[in-house]
Parts: C-alpha cells; sequence; structure tokens
C-alpha cells in the first residue's frame, strides 16, 4: 500500500477513513495503549534463579551457603560419583550429554550451590519471644550486609520471609521487617539482590498493607520509590478464587503496584487447604496444577514471575533411598521446567544435586534444535519449523535461561546461533 493511501487519500474505489475516524480510533485506544504498557511490561530481563533455598532464620549462618554447597557435594559423591551412578538413580541413559551434565552440577556445587537464599522467619521459625526474633532479624541483616555488601560471598538472591498479614502475627511481621531493613541500611544499605517474601496470602489488601509500608519506609529511608519489591507466596484457595468468583492473584499483583516481583506457589499449605491429604500432597497433585495455571496465566505479560513448590521427601539414608528421592525430585523439576516454571523451593542440601542435573539437562538437550531454530528465523531461512515472532521470544528466553544458570556456555550459543548475548536479550524483547 502507498503512502499516500496510509496517509488519508482515497482508494482506489473512492472512499477512504476520514481524519475525524482515525482521530476517535485514537482516543478511544490511547488509554487502552497505556493501561497495556502499564499491566504488561514483560520481563525486566534480569537473571531468574533456578530456586530458591529456605532456611530457618535461627539456623542461618555466615557459613550458611558454604555449608550447602559442601553437604550437596558430599552427597553428589557419596552416591553419584560418576554419570553411571547418576544415571542408575534417574533412570536415564548415561551417555555423553549425560557425563557433561555430571561434570557441569559439580563444578556447579563448587561455585555457586545457592542461587536464591530466603532467611524463613515464618513456618521454618515459628512463635518466638518478642526478643528472641528481634534480635534474630537484626543478626540477619548483619549476616546478610557482611556476605551481600562487605565480602560479596552471598548469593545472587538473599532476602527473608515475615509472618503474614493476618491479624495475629501481623505486628510481629511487621516489625521483623523493619528491623531487617533498617539493620541493612545501617550495615551499608540494601543489597542488588534483596528479596523479600509475603507468605499466606488472602486477600489483595494484605498485598496493599505491605505496599504502604515499603512506600512509607523508603520515603523516611531516602530510597528511590519502589526500590523495595516482593514475592507473594500463594498457599491458600482464596489467592486463587475469591468469594465473588474472581481470580484473587490477578488482583494481588495490582494491588502491588508495580513491586510484586513473583508468585511462589506453596506446596503443602494450598494442598491442606483443598482437603488433600497429606501422603497426596505434591507438586504434581491435580489441585497443584490448576492453582500454578491460574497464576502462570495471571502474571503473563506482567514480569512477575512464577516459582513451583518443594518436595518434602529428603534424599537421606542408604544409596537406594537416596536415589528414590532424587528420582522423585529430578522428574518433579523437569515437569516443571516443561510447564515454564522455571524456579522453584529446595529444602535441603541433597536437593541441590537433582536440582542441578534436571535443569542443566533441560538446557543442554534443547540447546542445539532451539539454536537452529533461532539461527533459522533471524537468516529468514525457513527450516522445518516455520516460528512466529513470539516463538524467537521464547527461543532466545531458553538460551538465556541456560546461560544465566550456568548449564551452556555463552561461546557455544553463539556458535550454533551466530549471536551474542546483546542480540539475545533484544530477540527476547528485553
Amino acid at each position: 500500500m502507498s503512502q499516500a493511501k496510509l496517509d488519508g487519500s482515497k482508494s482506489e474505489g473512492g472512499a477512504s477513513f476520514s481524519e475525524a475516524a482515525r482521530a476517535a480510533v485514537e482516543a478511544l485506544l490511547a488509554p487502552v495503549d497505556a493501561e497495556l504498557t502499564r499491566r504488561y511490561p514483560g520481563d525486566d530481563g534480569s537473571r531468574q534463579p533456578v530456586h530458591t533455598v529456605y532456611v530457618p532464620a535461627d539456623a542461618f549462618a555466615a557459613d550458611t551457603v558454604r555449608s550447602w554447597g559442601a553437604q550437596a557435594l558430599a552427597a553428589f559423591d557419596a552416591h553419584a560419583a560418576t554419570p553411571a551412578q547418576l544415571a542408575l538413580a534417574l533412570g536415564v541413559a548415561d551417555d555423553e550429554l549425560l557425563a557433561d551434565v555430571h561434570a557441569r552440577v559439580r563444578a556447579k556445587l563448587e561455585r555457586e550451590p545457592v542461587e536464591d537464599l530466603r532467611i524463613d522467619f515464618e513456618d521454618g521459625y515459628g512463635p518466638r519471644p518478642d526478643a528472641e526474633e528481634d534480635a534474630a532479624a537484626v543478626r540477619a541483616a548483619q549476616l546478610v550486609a557482611a556476605a551481600a555488601v562487605a565480602d560479596g560471598t552471598a548469593p545472587p538472591y538473599i532476602g527473608i520471609r515475615i509472618k503474614c498479614m493476618e491479624a495475629a502475627v501481623r505486628d510481629r511481621g511487621i516489625r521483623t521487617l523493619e528491623l531487617f531493613l533498617a539493620t541493612l541500611l545501617a550495615e551499608g544499605g540494601l543489597p542488588a539482590g534483596l528479596v523479600l517474601t509475603l507468605p499466606k496470602v488472602t486477600y489483595a489488601e494484605q498485598v496493599t498493607a505491605l505496599v504502604r509500608l515499603l512506600a512509607d519506609f523508603e520515603q523516611r529511608a531516602g530510597l528511590p520509590a519502589g526500590r523495595i519489591g516482593f514475592e507473594i507466596q500463594i498457599e491458600t484457595t482464596q489467592a486463587i478464587l475469591g468469594a465473588d468468583g474472581r481470580a484473587t492473584v490477578a488482583r494481588m499483583i495490582e494491588a502491588a503496584e508495580g513491586r510484586a516481583t513473583g508468585l511462589h506457589y506453596g506446596t503443602f499449605d494450598y494442598s491442606a487447604s483443598c482437603g488433600v491429604g497429606a501422603a497426596y500432597q505434591s507438586m504434581d497433585h491435580p489441585v497443584a496444577d490448576h492453582a500454578k495455571a491460574v497464576m502462570q496465566v495471571a502474571a503473563a505479560g506482567t514480569g512477575v514471575r512464577l516459582s513451583d513448590g518443594s518436595t518434602n521427601v529428603v534424599p537421606t539414608g542408604p544409596t537406594a533411598q537416596v536415589h528414590a528421592a532424587w528420582k522423585l525430585h529430578h522428574d518433579l523439576v523437569r515437569r516443571s521446567l516443561a510447564r515454564a516454571y522455571y524456579q522453584g523451593w529446595d529444602m535441603h542440601p541433597a536437593h541441590l544435586p537433582t536440582r542441578y542435573v534436571a535443569v542443566y539437562s533441560f538446557y543442554r538437550e534443547g540447546l542445539a534444535a532451539a539454536s537452529a531454530r533461532l539461527a533459522a528465523y533471524v537468516a529468514k531461512a525457513g527450516g522445518d519449523v516455520m516460528d512466529e515472532p513470539a516463538t524467537a521470544r521464547a527461543l532466545s528466553g531458553y538460551l538465556l535461561r541456560g546461560l544465566d544458570c550456568g548449564a551452556v556456555d555463552p561461546a557455544e550459543v553463539t556458535e550454533l546461533t551466530g549471536l551474542d548475548r546483546k542480540q539475545l536479550d533484544a530477540l527476547a524483547g528485553r
């Protein structure tokens, strides 16, 4: 179509859209355009951790990350010292890919065993005398500041889970948050990877309450507005479906006013709230799949990330018992990854080997195919699959996630795709 026709000249049939009609369309859709931009900004391009490790506040120490890494390596070496032993544990093929994954996972456990750490003042900590929790909140902040600000030994992401906003524990949770943040400021400032977690949310107003507190703290501390974000834990049925029949989780994202960084599924609390018996509470139960599907749709395009829950089957004891727990964990993590839940919770050091084996296998198995499809898309060369721009974004995002966690290397991605990190970011819409 010629530029003249785009500018409003008559078409070959002698008719055209009037300038008034076009102006009316612009006036009608301008608020919609603004709303789409506000509500659906997309991913911010920062690294998403593959997991969150939970440690009770009273058990958190300066060497927690190092200790978890050492325990994870000890379990790996004791029960899967070779690729063949790992293949036996997981019921997979002992091949060249697994040998590569085995070596990469061992290096990961030595280099960066924990990507995200949450110091738990909620279920993992429980009710304590006020003086005891006050001291624990200050101590946690001092340790975080020492690791994140002073010596750089903290994981990329670190923070606390406070008690929820329900009346019985609200004051205690607010007090702990206040002490933790104030101490961080006094010890050198808020770390770049600071993450807060709000559990057991049932009403959007509880999210609004935390927003108001954080905004007040930022103003009084001279921090930029919106500096402090937080995750919302989805652990109750009311968080998925409200009494009015609406999807509450979408209202919670809106109530966060841009501060929500993630939605984390709470396997056991949510399953229990649905009446699921203890023996059947799992990440792959139908009630879990329903909740996570609702979370996924609510978060799509908003920049709010998703995290699956955990398994409570701990890989300890004799080798056969460890292997059984590892296979369960590995298969659950792979299931989550296939469903676009790229993060989950790990509750024990011996879960780390299978977390990384599952994640690394997921990205390395699909590396060649994803790279070929993306290269063909960029070259407009077609290939076996004709991909759309949305799929190119997904392919780029897949490769970027693999790069971020160390499953794939920049050089091999560039060799396979002809693209560097900056170009991948652009294709991913970052």
